[in-house]
């Protein structure tokens, strides 16, 4: 996608509500190639963020340098009002989490899976668990080896639930599950983290998912935050704007403020902010300028992934 201008970052949350997650300045990189470059991020308590993102966008090394599993480069990162200079002490009681990918000792049952980590927890919810195996027919006598991987994915979500945290990370949760499943999962989870104080960062590319939690939108694209919105305000706000004209386009023309471009069809695309008068004016310019017209049209959260992203 070529993008003539990228936006700052748009931060819309309530400035005098708590930080669940504070990061300043952060970089991390493999191999001599940066994956996140002077990144800035807060995320406000008592929230859901869905975190988007194209594959290889650097998803998963953020939510590892969050949780203090992936040394970073340079910046600084604070989890729950501490510095997460590594993982340590009563804040780990707090903090739920679910990989991507994991692996849950194919030899152990599933009752000594969950017995042994609740041991360690202040707080450990039996009677969610109880109810989460039984929604999710999971018996507690079977072997984790005999497990399909989407009963080893809702085993996880039940670990990452039971000690009831403040922060709860989940990393492609529902990747392995049936939509079902799926359903299933976000039914159980909604009651769960609308409770005050409890923070939800949920990384995935199902977005039909995050609308259904009404989860606020954080895009990640070059290693950067470059969005951060409630959800129904991405609807009300953005829109796709398509330039037409006789003779076609072949590059599409600057546009400042875009949060888009590119050329399909002969025809100039751009994702713009359309209550941003001065973004508004620039594009009625530009089409007279190119002697073109302009449609607007509305974005779901989908259409502005895939535009955005």
């Amino acid at each position: 996608m070529d993008t003539p201008h990228e936006a700052a970052p748009a931060a819309t949350w309530d400035a005098a509500c708590a930080a669940a997650v504070s990061v300043r300045g952060l970089r991390k990189g493999f191999d001599g190639r940066a994956v996140l470059q002077d990144l800035d991020w807060v995320v406000p308590e008592g929230r859901v963020i869905g975190l988007l993102g194209r594959n290889g966008a650097g998803k998963t090394t953020l939510l590892r340098c969050l949780l203090g599993l992936s040394p970073i480069d340079a910046g600084s990162i604070e989890m729950l009002g501490e510095p997460m200079d590594e993982p340590r002490g009563q804040r780990l009681h707090r903090i739920g989490y679910v990989p991507q990918s994991f692996d849950l000792f194919p030899w152990m049952r599933i009752d000594a899976f969950l017995d042994f980590p609740a041991a360690f927890y202040r707080r450990w919810d039996v009677a969610l668990v109880e109810r989460l195996l039984g929604t999710w027919q999971l018996d507690r006598s079977r072997k984790i080896a005999a497990l399909s991987q989407g009963q080893r994915q809702m085993l996880a979500i039940v670990r990452a639930l039971a000690p009831d945290p403040d922060l709860l990370v989940l990393d492609e949760p529902v990747a392995s599950l049936d939509p079902i499943a799926r359903r299933d999962f976000l039914v159980t989870l909604l009651p769960l983290v609308r409770r005050p104080g409890k923070t939800v960062i949920f990384s995935t590319h199902i977005t039909t998912d995050l609308e259904r939690v009404d989860a606020d939108i954080a895009l990640l694209r070059g290693g950067r935050i470059v969005l951060t919105r409630a959800l129904a305000e991405i609807s009300a706000r953005f829109r796709r704007a398509v330039l037409t004209r006789a003779q076609g386009f072949v590059l599409v023309p600057p546009l400042a403020g875009a949060w888009g471009a590119r050329i399909e069809e002969a025809k100039a695309i751009y994702v713009i902010d359309e209550s941003d008068a001065a973004q508004r004016a620039a594009l009625d310019q530009l089409a007279a300028r190119e002697q073109a017209t302009v449609e607007l049209a509305p974005l779901d959260l989908e259409d502005l992934f895939v535009e955005l992203a």
